[in-house]
Formats: structure tokens, sequence, C-alpha cells
């Protein structure tokens, strides 16, 4: 069996083949031209340093410096791309910068919270500890004997129940059945003989 190959068949591939190779150069020069021709990615850019700064103003470099170190490693990489013209990589780190900010942001708030409800914790147990021992103190207290009147009257030294002194040489008596006014007493206290045993125990 003989094959018969026609002159129009073979000019006809070589056709196919230089268009699909035109296509393809066409494609790789606008893929080349795109790139060019990205915008500096200001925005990226400031949106990325904003973010970095809030999470500083936040605390990230008490409460997350890994996270913090991350971000500003990745935004001086984008200011560097944005120096060799790298837009394309300048946007991209700029974006990773932000993110990496934002989660230092987060981890921030978060352990600053942690630390006021750790110091609300403690201040707590020192209140509950200064309740305790009052507690126990007025525990102590209800529990000692209490000391009667009594045996406190007579740890006491003896006052005199005297106010005043007595008279020195005269005290006072009933007056006499005379009337004749009051009369001093003497000294041995003996007490004066009436007129009746004067004269003999007559009546």
């Amino acid at each position: 069996m003989v094959h018969i190959f026609s002159p129009l068949t073979s000019s006809f591939g070589r056709i196919r083949m230089a268009t699909a190779t035109l296509g393809l150069v066409v494609a790789l020069t606008l893929a080349l031209g795109g790139c060019a021709t990205v915008p500096p990615p200001d925005a990226s850019m400031n949106l990325a340093q904003a973010q970095l700064q809030a999470a500083r103003d936040a605390g990230a470099a008490d409460y997350a410096p890994v996270d913090l170190g991350f971000a500003q490693d990745k935004f001086q990489q984008a200011q560097a791309a944005m120096a060799d013209r790298k837009y394309a990589d300048a946007s991209d780190l700029a974006e990773e910068s932000r993110a990496d900010a934002e989660l230092a942001q987060s981890k921030a708030r978060l352990g600053a919270a942690r630390a006021q409800i750790q110091g609300r914790l403690r201040d707590n147990g020192q209140l509950r500890e200064q309740g305790e021992q009052a507690e126990a103190a007025l525990q102590q207290l209800q529990q000692q004997p209490a000391v009667p009147p009594s045996a406190s009257s007579s740890a006491q030294p003896a006052q005199p129940t005297q106010d005043m002194p007595a008279p020195a040489s005269s005290t006072l008596s009933a007056p006499p059945p005379g009337g004749g006014g009051f009369e001093t007493v003497p000294e041995n206290n003996q007490q004066p003989t009436s007129s009746s045993s004067t004269q003999g125990g007559q009546p």
C-alpha cells in the first residue's frame, strides 16, 4: 500500500505550529509587561506601618515580641523591595507584615488583660488573708473567759469606806432629854452620869 502525501497537508501543519508559537510569545510578552506596570503598593505599605505602630502601642514588645519582630522584618524587606522597584514583592511583604503586626497586637491585648486579672486576683487574695486574720483574732477574743466583777474588785486594793475623817476629840450624840442641846463626849467614850445616879439611885 502506497501513501501519497499532499503538499497542502504539510503546509497546514506548519502554519498551525507557527500560530501556536506566536501565541506563546505574545502571552509571555503580556505577562512580562504586566509585571512591569504594577503600581507601587503605597496603600499596603501605609497600612502595614500603621498596624506596626498600633501593635507597639498595645504593648506587643512586652507580650508578643516574636510576632512583632516578624512584622518588623517583613516590613523592612518590603521597603527594600520598594527601593528595587519590585512592587509585587513589596506588596506581598507589606501584607504579611500587616498580618503579623495585627496578630502581635491581639496577643498584646490578651496579655495585658491577663496581667490585669492576675493583679486583681493578687489584691483579692491579700484582702482575703487580712479578713481571715481579723476573724481569727476576733474568735480568739471571744474564746477568752470573761472576768467576773467580784474578781476584778477583789484584785483591786481596798479603798477606805469613809470619805471624811472622824472628829478628833468629840462625837455627836443625841440631845439630852432636858433639851439642853448637844454635849461633848470625853475621849475615853465614857457616858455622862445622870442626875439620878448621883443621887444614890433614889427615884
